[in-house]
């Protein structure tokens, strides 16, 4: 399991995680890219444990979605399964066990005062923390792509599916975008990966 892990984080977390991923038991499950999430957790009918975790991850985002998931089984473990997925219980655990990992041997040092604001109150996905998205994905494999928030006003994009919006303006936290073919307008995350349409 260790040499299956080590492409995937960075070499001075692995000794770390493969000890909490063998002390929970836990079969880890490396998979195709999901465009609706980077990993999840369950519990098995059998009382076993599996997580997911995307491979296109760069090793930073993946160690954090690792650590996100087993944060979920350790909170359900220690406060039981009434607990909300992403509540003060799962916050506190997800805290506590990446704390180990905020380290410069660890992550780029331009990412660790990012990584320490986010950690004081971890949302349900890195990807809503703005800064923190972008600054983790300078070491994504190189990408067409481009977040909502960069492209300017008025500009056309397009989603995996195919479908083509214009770029709006920011309502409170997203933006209002105008799907081309029907007129609707939706609202998009500003950190939504999009391809950016000729003028």
């Amino acid at each position: 399991m260790k040499e299956v892990l080590a492409p995937y984080i960075p070499d001075h977390a692995l000794d770390g995680v493969f000890e909490l991923i063998r002390f929970n038991q836990v079969r880890l499950k490396i998979v195709n890219e999901r465009k609706t999430r980077h990993g999840d957790y369950k519990k098995n009918p059998d009382g076993t444990h599996t997580i997911t975790v995307n491979a296109s991850l760069n090793k930073y985002k993946f160690l954090m979605t690792l650590i996100h998931e087993l944060a979920h089984l350790v909170a359900f473990k220690k406060f039981g399964h009434s607990i909300k997925p992403h509540g003060m219980e799962w916050k506190f655990t997800y805290q506590q066990m990446m704390l180990p990992y905020l380290r410069p041997e660890i992550f780029p040092h331009e990412i660790l005062p990012l990584m320490a604001r986010h950690f004081k109150s971890p949302t349900a996905s890195s990807d809503t923390d703005a800064t923190l998205s972008l600054a983790l994905k300078q070491f994504d494999a190189k990408s067409d792509l481009y977040y909502v928030f960069e492209l300017p006003q008025g500009a056309f994009f397009r989603l995996s599916n195919g479908k083509i919006f214009q770029k709006g303006p920011l309502r409170i936290k997203r933006y209002e975008c105008i799907e081309v073919s029907t007129q609707r307008r939706f609202a998009f995350s500003p950190n939504a990966e999009v391809e950016l349409l000729p003028s």
